[in-house]
């Protein structure tokens, strides 16, 4: 996970499995010291573990293996490059110009432990697959003009880190011939029904206005909703499609929290025939078209985007096997148990595992268990470790569960989360202070179009006060996730 004796300070931002030891050239720092005129660079500067020989960026490929001392390690990933290296160097631009000038640096993940020392020689052990540079890599993701099939290269390689394969993933789709992009703006639609689930859970069924037929979804996207309650400024909501993608109507179900000013709205006050305005669909978090085993794991409310995966499972007649996992507080709060139950007979290899927390199961139910899923039970269940495993549910859930499949045997990459609600800042270096609610920005409202940050439910209009949407997002005081400010930090997300 990291170099006993030179590891990352800021592991939110950097290190961890897939990016435990940083490569940086020797010939790099000789081509800077030409280019920015100094002669003031000196090895770890640029925030490297290892300081190379050779290794260039544009012949090291993904996938490769290399030995060094008595350890192995495998590139995964050109470097993502926070501000912390502009200012160390005391040039702002510098993350930019590592990625203008094809000289990113790469990160590696360890394949066998041991010591390592100045001076051992490295040693290619096997190329990756599709042989994509480091540089070509990085170019693919930051620099425009990208091919298509070169994103194709890229998402055949197992070793690339699973936050560059999901920026892949969107690239490509969204140059699939004829594939329409999800709507830039809020549309009206019309509720068609609302359906108690449990004594906390509805689903809204939403409809077009005009008869015209919605965009179709992929299995575990969500809609954003806006709702305007008592002529205020308008709120905006996430929720995930609980429905099948080829459905008729969008649906999501929708929890009602007890201090929830949407959610109570919804519960409350919504009825058939009333408009709301969506946009969407949109999200990573989606079933791909493969054949590897699904493990679909989810907590409470947290089933809504796996249970649409489990119906276009069902629709298709999967062949490959499908464990379905969940976690309710009892039978009374456990919302879709018809529904799952009759979609997992639809296919020819399910595997049904429910707990309850609170309430001992009936003695004719075996697939109902009282407590919560386990290590020692999620061994029992023979999940397969090329499995593909997708979990939403509360943080801490998805972190348990997470790391016992990957204890189990599956790779980082195999293991997809989805959460609910923003994610907390990742600010490198920065010491955290209390939490503040997402508010209206201060000062005079502006008077551009509205800006919304869907998951804290803030809309604003825009104001030439602030420089960006990161400056508003915090002036907001919305827990956004940067590490840079030039564009290439992977992690800021305007939807935070």
């Amino acid at each position: 996970m990291n170099i006993d004796g030179d590891g990352q300070g800021d592991l939110a931002g950097h290190g961890g499995e897939i990016r435990a030891v940083l490569v940086y050239q020797l010939q790099s720092y000789e081509y800077w010291q030409k280019h920015l005129d100094r002669d003031d660079l000196r090895f770890g500067m640029f925030g490297e573990n290892f300081t190379v020989d050779g290794l260039p960026d544009d012949e090291v490929c993904i996938g490769d293996r290399y030995r060094v001392g008595e350890a192995e390690f495998e590139v995964t990933q050109p470097r993502v490059t926070c501000y912390r290296v502009g200012m160390r160097i005391g040039e702002p631009t510098m993350a930019s110009l590592l990625v203008a000038h094809h000289r990113p640096g790469f990160c590696m993940r360890v394949i066998t432990e041991g010591p390592v020392r100045a001076g051992d020689e490295i040693t290619l052990t096997r190329k990756g697959p599709e042989e994509l540079s480091v540089a070509d890599t990085d170019a693919l993701l930051y620099l425009p003009d990208r091919a298509p099939a070169a994103l194709a290269k890229a998402l055949n390689i197992p070793a690339l880190s699973p936050g560059w394969q999901r920026s892949f993933r969107e690239l490509a789709a969204a140059q699939q011939p004829g594939e329409e992009p999800a709507s830039p703006g809020f549309k009206s639609t019309r509720v068609a029904r609302i359906v108690p689930e449990t004594p906390t859970v509805s689903s809204v069924g939403l409809d077009t206005t005009d008869g015209t037929p919605l965009p179709e979804t992929r299995p575990g996207q969500y809609l954003s909703i806006r709702l305007t309650l008592d002529k205020a400024t308008p709120t905006v909501r996430s929720y995930s499609l609980s429905s099948a993608p080829a459905a008729t109507t969008y649906r999501i179900s929708v929890k009602h929290e007890p201090h929830g000013k949407i959610s109570g709205y919804i519960h409350a006050a919504l009825r058939p025939g009333d408009l709301v305005d969506v946009a969407g669909p949109r999200g990573s978090f989606v079933l791909p078209n493969d054949t590897r085993p699904i493990v679909l794991v989810s907590a409470g409310i947290g089933a809504t985007p796996v249970l649409a995966m489990l119906h276009q499972l069902a629709t298709a007649r999967d062949p490959r096997p499908v464990w379905w996992i969940h976690t309710a507080r009892d039978r009374a709060h456990h919302a879709f148990a018809n529904e799952t139950h009759a979609l997992l007979a639809q296919l020819p290899d399910a595997h049904e595992h429910i707990y309850y927390t609170s309430e001992t199961p009936h003695p004719d139910e075996p697939h109902i268990t009282p407590g919560r899923p386990s290590a020692s039970s999620l061994t029992a269940m023979g999940i397969p470790t090329d499995a593909d495993a997708y979990l939403c549910g509360p943080p801490a859930f998805m972190s348990d569960l997470g790391g016992f499949l990957h204890d189990h045997g599956l790779r980082p990459e195999q293991i997809h989360t989805e959460r609910f609600g923003a994610l907390p800042a990742i600010n490198p270096g920065v010491t955290p202070t209390a939490t503040i609610r997402p508010h209206q920005p201060p000062g005079p409202t502006g008077t551009g179009p509205l800006v919304t940050f869907a998951r804290s439910g803030i809309t604003t209009p825009w104001s030439p006060a602030h420089a960006s949407l990161l400056d508003l997002a915090e002036a907001c005081d919305i827990p956004t996730r940067w590490s840079c400010r030039t564009g290439v930090c992977h992690t800021w997300s305007p939807t935070s």
